[in-house]
């Protein structure tokens, strides 16, 4: 059986998804994150050292990284439906985007949710030197490199309809949270009509419905 270590506001939710795609059995072990830190807790850590989510086991196998974790899904269970055939010109593609997800498109936002974090708990004395040392860099730095990715995206679902050509891969699927991650903190919106259109085109699925559920149903 496979469960789903899930903690609340991450990137599990998309190996949720992926498993209401395949049509699987899953359990999910739910872990809440310290309202504070936002950090996961040390309970996690009895699963994989470093305490992070997402992470599955199957059966005695513990797999964690969401790349690593849709690979193996895909490869074990997949019956040809969520990835391109070996041979074909989409596979790079679609590996190409597995990985840029959370080696790329990530450490941005990333580092942004921290600037932020950082100027909203800040001591309210403290918020002029906050402001000083952290609008430069979003401004020159941060905002741009997200702006370049955003575009990039834009322009690259101008071709097609899915990320790896003309069919729904799992390359959707590990896309997914950093381009909602986007809507929320980085202001994507309907000037980039392309995007827009691929989250709707998503957000319809019923396996993404399904999930979404289920992990509500978990944290509530």
């Amino acid at each position: 059986m496979i469960t789903v270590h899930h903690l609340n506001n991450s990137r599990s939710q998309r190996i949720l998804w992926l498993l209401e795609e395949l049509r699987l059995e899953y359990e999910v072990k739910y872990y809440q994150r310290d309202p504070e830190t936002m950090l996961a807790p040390a309970s996690l850590r009895q699963v994989h050292p470093l305490g992070k989510s997402p992470v599955i086991t199957d059966d005695s196998l513990t797999v964690a990284e969401s790349g690593a974790i849709i690979e193996y899904l895909v490869e074990r269970y997949d019956d040809g439906k969520f990835a391109p055939p070996l041979d074909a010109p989409e596979r790079l593609r679609y590996r190409y985007w597995l990985h840029y997800a959370e080696g790329s498109l990530m450490p941005p936002l990333l580092i942004k949710l921290v600037f932020d974090k950082m100027a909203e708990r800040s001591p309210f004395f403290l918020h002029p030197v906050v402001r000083a040392i952290s609008q430069p860099v979003r401004s020159s730095f941060i905002d741009p490199q997200i702006a370049t990715h955003l575009d990039y995206l834009e322009s690259e679902l101008a071709h097609d309809p899915w990320f790896a050509g003309n069919e729904f891969t799992a390359a959707d699927i590990q896309m997914s949270f950093p381009v909602e991650v986007a809507t929320e903190r980085a202001g994507l919106d309907d000037s980039r009509p392309n995007l827009m259109a691929w989250l709707d085109r998503i957000h319809v699925r019923p396996a993404y419905q399904r999930a979404v559920k289920r992990g509500a149903e978990v944290e509530s």
